[in-house]
């Protein structure tokens, strides 16, 4: 386990069968990872739930991990499509945070295994999961690089900010979609867009008044205290 991953033959099958014969095997993998887990899933299990004989599987892949890394990677290839697809028409950078969150939402309900099969990636193939986010990244990077040029965003380290907008949609997806179908999710959307909008406007903050108050308070000169003691009255009975 935990092989480095090598680099499959991406040019897939030439005939139309043989690429339904292969997209039969990912998309049964894809559940049988989920379900049971890298460690109990079988060769046997995998084309039992698509169909496909045994034998076949040895067309297209030598092995449990290899299907198993292009499971991962194919996961990857088609949310990141699907995303680019559903903001293309987008005006600017926050519609496509927006519409990026949601389109991810979509992908996490349509694809119920995605986390668990990610994650086993970290043990499995440590290679393949830096992959996976790595390459989300990258295009997560050009676009925030962009925005930037354009003045949408203040300028900061883009791929920084890039793993943080990752991390707010992965555990939204996690809490809303995974762990608990939430109709709601334009509310998810709002508080999502609110925190991000209010880190990524370019325009800058206009000060509070106690921040202004605080200010002036620093900048006028303080005043002295009167450190002479006061004259020492005489005592009773004293003579003039």
């Amino acid at each position: 386990m935990n092989r480095p991953s090598t680099s499959p033959d991406r040019s897939g099958p030439v005939t139309p069968r043989g690429q339904r014969t292969r997209a039969k095997l990912l998309k049964a993998a894809e559940s049988v990872f989920g379900e049971k887990g890298y460690e109990r899933a079988s060769i046997a299990d995998i084309t039992r739930k698509g169909g496909v004989a045994l034998g076949t599987f040895y067309v297209y892949f030598p092995d449990k991990q290899s299907i198993f890394v292009e499971v991962v990677d194919d996961l990857g290839t088609r949310l990141r499509r699907l995303i680019g697809e559903s903001t293309a028409a987008c005006d600017g950078r926050m519609d496509v945070e927006r519409e990026g969150l949601r389109t991810f939402f979509q992908f996490v309900r349509q694809h119920p295994n995605l986390y668990r099969v990610v994650r086993q990636a970290e043990f499995v193939d440590a290679d393949c999961y830096r992959r996976y986010y790595d390459r989300f990244a990258k295009g997560y990077v050009t676009g925030l690089s962009r925005a930037m040029e354009d003045g949408e965003v203040r300028r900061m380290d883009p791929e920084a900010l890039a793993y943080c907008l990752m991390g707010i949609g992965d555990f939204l997806g996690m809490r809303w979609v995974l762990w608990e179908e939430d109709p709601g999710l334009e509310r998810v959307l709002d508080t999502a867009m609110s925190l991000i909008r209010h880190g990524l406007d370019a325009r800058p903050a206009s000060p509070s008044r106690n921040n202004v108050k605080s200010a002036a308070s620093r900048a006028a000169p303080a005043k002295k205290k009167n450190t002479l003691r006061p004259a020492r009255r005489p005592a009773r009975g004293a003579r003039s």
